[in-house]
């Protein structure tokens, strides 16, 4: 099982260069983490437990610097023939000087001046005939006040960080306890009962047995009476601390710890299972166990991974390109994805299209019932407007300037229904414009290029509001400034038939309040007409003529007006909505639009080989429009990391051979 502890050290140590540390500090960016479905043994221990001796002693080398504990170390120790290690214990000093130097230049690299702590784990590996395959993540020793340097927080900074690491179901605490101190104090036991109240993920270690009072011993806790867990309990004798300051060798400090055991009259029925080398030989057949059986759940959990970070990548989409042609045709193409989207707007692919239908369906009529027309031809205006438009000579037969001014007055109460249904479908097409720039994706990523992509979309939108505006105020000139004949032509024959224009009555074309007098036509040769002239019917009548009139020609503005709004908004909103930023953005004098593939190389080839100021300039602005949010340039970058940490990991695990 050798590949197996190797195997897990090996994806620890990618996780670590590809920045995968399980989210200890608190800071994840929302990925996957393969470090945290690994199983690992953490050690944790308080300050002065006996933590780094006990490690050493795993490894049989002095190589921990001693100090306030901001260290996070992942130690893996490998099996060695001794055939591959001619190394003199000279050479071996010198080696664990200078990785003891390493870890502090490290450690303060990492955390600065501050002494702060650092999740980033350190890794180091030991080779040796002398040590059994195991992995083990050295915890920054628990403490409870901040030394000099140290910010008040970093007690809890420590505690929360342990915490974190410790919580993972797939962790294997190697809890530290002094045995001179009461077990029930120990911070190690403390934060495992929290952790894993029911001890199964929890190895019991105490430490400095021999410093222990004379007459007192630790059995009630080896034996599992005063602190029971699943796992047993081991003791371990370290160096003392003159030992250390004598560089005491590691290999004799193993025999004396042995020969303690043997000897002792307390604990030499437990000396089978007692000292540092049973401890590692005990966790490294467990952590083989624990590896084995998690396998096809952190395979499982891999391949489902990799899927889902190569579908975000997909969604994200690849780096943007440096050459100038690639941006354009860049730039183009996402230009397109937005304007197919807009378009599937108008047409009913997507919803919004429908609103530009309202308007003239709904909103267009019902200003046009809202005009004031009651008012304007009620009785006493009729008589005043008429009355004005004969000047000191009263009409001898029909006032026809009257009805002209009449007309052409009421006429123009048409331009405010009509400005407002262009209006109402610039703010329609304006809106789509923003809900097509949100919807497509491609363009996410790129917000300055969103931002410009709108500004020059409003701009050619307001631009085909003013086309908008002008036809249709022409529209309603145009009916003003001549006038149907053949209307008023057939008029008296129809009012003495009884019938209105076109075959209605004209009273029911009338607007509220306007209502006429009499049928009789104003040249009607009799006495009631003669009197009637110049009486108020007279004027109804003039009123009802004029309103049949305004009516006919409401029902065709109605009509037109929606004709030129689709004409001059619509229709160039779908065919030349971008024609300005391209030509702004490309230079079509220079880049085409690349109709053809022939285009696309003729703008590689200029922007590649034509060095002068234009082109430079031109470059830097295709540029600032392919600027990506960082943050999501960012998620592109971990996303990468990630997935290259997991298709790691796949292959190594394919790698090994299950046949056992």
């Amino acid at each position: 099982m050798e590949s197996l502890i190797g195997l897990v050290n090996k994806i620890q140590r990618a996780c670590t260069s590809l920045g995968d540390f399980g989210d200890a500090d608190g800071k994840g960016v929302g990925l996957p983490t393969l470090w945290e479905s690994l199983p690992s043994v953490a050690v944790v221990g308080g300050q002065s437990s006996g933590k780094s001796s006990v490690l050493e002693s795993f490894v049989g080398r002095d190589f921990l610097p001693r100090g306030s504990g901001r260290k996070l170390i992942a130690l893996s120790s490998w099996h060695r023939d001794q055939k591959a290690f001619s190394a003199t214990a000279a050479q071996d000093g010198r080696r664990t000087t200078l990785v003891r130097k390493e870890i502090e230049d490290e450690t303060d690299r990492v955390t600065g001046k501050t002494k702060q702590i650092s999740p980033h784990p350190i890794h180091l590996s030991i080779y040796s005939p002398s040590v059994v395959n195991l992995t083990l993540i050295d915890l920054p020793g628990l403490t409870k006040v901040a030394v000099e340097g140290q910010p008040d927080s970093i007690v809890q900074d420590i505690e929360n960080m342990v915490h974190s690491y410790v919580a993972k179901p797939n962790c294997i605490i190697l809890a530290i306890s002094p045995a001179n101190q009461d077990i029930a104090t120990s911070d190690a036991m403390k934060l495992a009962r929290e952790v894993d109240p029911t001890g199964e993920r929890t190895f019991g270690v105490l430490t400095k047995l021999d410093l222990m009072d004379k007459g007192t011993n630790a059995l009630d806790v080896l034996e599992g009476r005063s602190f029971r867990l699943q796992r047993p309990w081991v003791g371990v004798v370290n160096r003392s601390q003159a030992d250390i300051n004598r560089n005491v060798d590691m290999i004799l400090s193993r025999r004396k710890e042995r020969e303690y055991f043997a000897t002792s009259p307390d604990y030499s029925h437990l000396a089978s299972r007692m000292g540092s080398e049973y401890l590692a030989a005990l966790l490294s057949k467990h952590l083989e166990s624990v590896i084995k059986s998690r396998i096809p759940s952190i395979t499982s959990s891999i391949n489902q991974t990799i899927d889902e970070l190569e579908a975000e990548m997909n969604h994200i989409g690849r780096p943007v390109a440096v050459d100038a042609g690639a941006q354009l045709y860049t730039i183009l193409e996402l230009c397109r994805a937005f304007d197919k989207v807009f378009k599937e707007h108008l047409d009913g692919g997507r919803p919004g299209g429908d609103r530009i239908y309202g308007v003239f369906d709904n909103q267009l009529p019902a200003a046009l019932k809202k005009l004031p027309f009651d008012r304007y031809l009620s009785l006493q205006n009729v008589k005043k407007v008429v009355s004005e438009a004969d000047g000191y000579q009263p009409h001898l037969i029909a006032p026809e300037q009257g009805y002209r001014r009449l007309i052409e007055r009421g006429l123009a109460y048409f331009r405010g229904p009509a400005e407002a249904s262009v209006d109402a479908v610039h703010f329609v097409l304006k809106e789509l414009v923003r809900q097509s720039i949100g919807e497509t994706q491609e363009l996410k990523r790129f917000p300055t290029l969103q931002s410009e992509l709108a500004a020059a979309c409003y701009e050619a939108l307001e631009r085909f509001r003013e086309d908008s505006r002008k036809t249709s105020i022409r529209l309603v000139d145009m009916e003003a400034s001549y006038l149907t004949v053949d209307f008023f032509r057939k008029l008296p024959l129809e009012v003495e038939r009884g019938t209105g224009p076109a075959g209605t009555n004209p009273s029911t074309n009338n607007p509220p309040g306007v209502t006429p007098a009499s049928n009789k036509h104003p040249g009607a040769n009799s006495a009631a007409a003669t009197i009637d002239r110049y009486g108020d019917g007279h004027f109804r009548r003039i009123g009802s003529n004029v309103s049949a009139y305004i009516s006919m020609v409401s029902e065709t503005l109605r009509n037109t007006i929606p004709k030129a709004a689709v004409y001059c908004q619509v229709r160039e909103a779908k065919r030349s909505l971008l024609n300005h930023f391209y030509t702004k953005v490309g230079k079509t004098e220079v880049a085409p639009l690349f109709n053809s593939l022939l285009d696309l190389i003729f703008w590689s080839l200029w922007s590649r080989y034509s060095c002068n100021a234009t082109c430079v300039a031109q470059g830097d602005h295709l540029a600032k429009l392919l600027d990506e949010d960082p943050a999501l340039m960012e998620r592109r970058l971990q996303c990468a990391k990630r997935l290259e940490l997991y298709k790691s990991a796949r292959d190594d695990i394919e790698s090994v051979s299950w046949s056992r």
